[in-house]
């Protein structure tokens, strides 16, 4: 059962109850990401994230961990660009414990200098491994290249030499403007009491104060660009886009059904047509990025260098002529696909608990299943054939291609685009 009340000092907390299961999840979601980011401080949100877990006035940092895992717990934090979360996973009858160490770390954490460059080292290493890692460091060149150097298109991670600057003060900084009440939402699901629940999240996280108000990020403009970067590797790495539909339009149910078909799973038309029938990649997907204000379609593919041009050639031709060749068939498989993804997902106590704080982050609302399911169902042949045509009809694709390729190999993406 679904409900949502508001703490004292007003921040939401939205919960799902379950009698079924024996675990429950609680999640701390803040309204700030790399999109709040500058340059200048590239990287500091996920910085933060991770300084949280580094010891507060009454847990030192191993403390946190073994008093976790001796809960059998699942503690951890995430960032994305316009979120942080933190949430604690356990099994129902240790709720109160559970609680007690998720807000201790997020209202306690003391930041200690010595941590804070340890930490520096150990966030060089990760964005070092996203370096060595082509198929993931492409879709940071193709963000970077759509969206510009601000907002959308900054690295969830930052970069070493701007993580390097940071110091106890402006983490302190950072977290007194963005960690206001109006800036967060709490989540739980699973199975827990109602009045433990209300009662000891208003002794902590309900007297956060609310002395700053967040502010409105800004809307950003799609760039359809062609972006060429130059590696030794031994397989070039695409990325290829359109501008989607934001987190909150009316039109997201066509467009998650539109990117299923084209290229969510083994049954998609880009799986089937470039890897199956052709062999011309071992992975090539789509997916839906979407924010509160603007999204993106894009397609990732890795192959041999003597393969770009076809692979990009047929996979804009696939976009290019969906709105016309689609089916019955196919809507109806995605329709199944979709819904059996979020049935499965709402199974998870983590999932559901994200589920719900992200509706009350975009529509301020609770959306049930079977609204959802209804509005899939809803969408028809003929509705999925004008969205399609709208959505690429005329919008310029942006790319990116990363690894053994040159700008001499420009002209002939720029004449595949067009």
């Amino acid at each position: 059962m679904y409900k949502k009340v508001l703490l004292d000092n007003g921040i939401p907390l939205v919960s799902f109850k379950s009698n079924d299961v024996r675990s429950v999840c609680v999640g701390i979601w803040v309204n700030t990401g790399s999109r709040h980011e500058d340059i200048s401080n590239n990287g500091i949100s996920h910085f933060l994230e991770h300084m949280f877990f580094k010891g507060t006035a009454e847990r030192t940092s191993q403390a946190i961990a073994m008093e976790s895992d001796n809960l059998g717990a699942e503690l951890n934090a995430f960032t994305s660009s316009e979120t942080t979360t933190f949430y604690i996973k356990a099994l129902d009858q240790y709720l109160s414990h559970a609680l007690g160490l998720l807000t201790d770390i997020f209202q306690g954490s003391t930041f200690p200098l010595q941590e804070i460059e340890k930490e520096k080292g150990i966030i060089a290493e990760e964005i070092k491994m996203v370096e060595d890692s082509p198929s993931d460091l492409v879709h940071d060149l193709f963000n970077r290249s759509v969206w510009g150097d601000e907002g959308l298109g900054l690295s969830v991670l930052g970069n070493i030499e701007v993580i390097n600057g940071f110091t106890r003060d402006s983490l302190v900084k950072y977290r007194e403007s963005k960690y206001a009440a109006g800036n967060i939402v709490v989540a739980c699901s699973g199975n827990f009491d109602d009045n433990l629940l209300v009662s000891y999240l208003n002794k902590t996280i309900g007297r956060v104060h609310d002395s700053l108000k967040p502010e409105k990020s800004f809307s950003q403009k799609f760039n359809g660009k062609i972006n060429i970067v130059s590696k030794d590797l031994s397989e070039s790495h695409i990325c290829l886009g359109l501008q989607g539909v934001s987190a909150t339009s009316a039109e997201r149910y066509k467009m998650y059904l539109l990117n299923t078909i084209l290229g969510a799973g083994a049954s998609s038309r880009l799986f089937q047509e470039v890897r199956e029938k052709r062999g011309l990649v071992y992975s090539i997907y789509s997916y839906n990025a979407t924010y509160y204000d603007n999204g993106l379609w894009g397609i990732y593919a890795g192959t041999d260098r003597k393969h770009v041009i076809d692979v990009i050639d047929i996979t804009v031709n696939e976009i290019r002529n969906i709105s016309d060749t689609v089916t019955d068939y196919e809507l109806t498989k995605a329709k199944n696909q979709l819904k059996g993804n979020l049935t499965f997902a709402l199974e998870s106590t983590n999932s559901r608990m994200t589920s719900i704080a992200r509706q009350e982050i975009n529509y301020g609302r609770y959306y049930t299943p079977e609204e959802i399911l209804g509005f899939v169902d809803a969408v028809t042949l003929d509705d999925l054939k004008f969205f399609a045509k709208k959505l690429i009809g005329g919008n310029p694709f942006a790319l990116t291609v990363y690894g053994p390729v040159s700008e001499r190999d420009f002209k002939a993406y720029e004449k595949i685009l067009r």
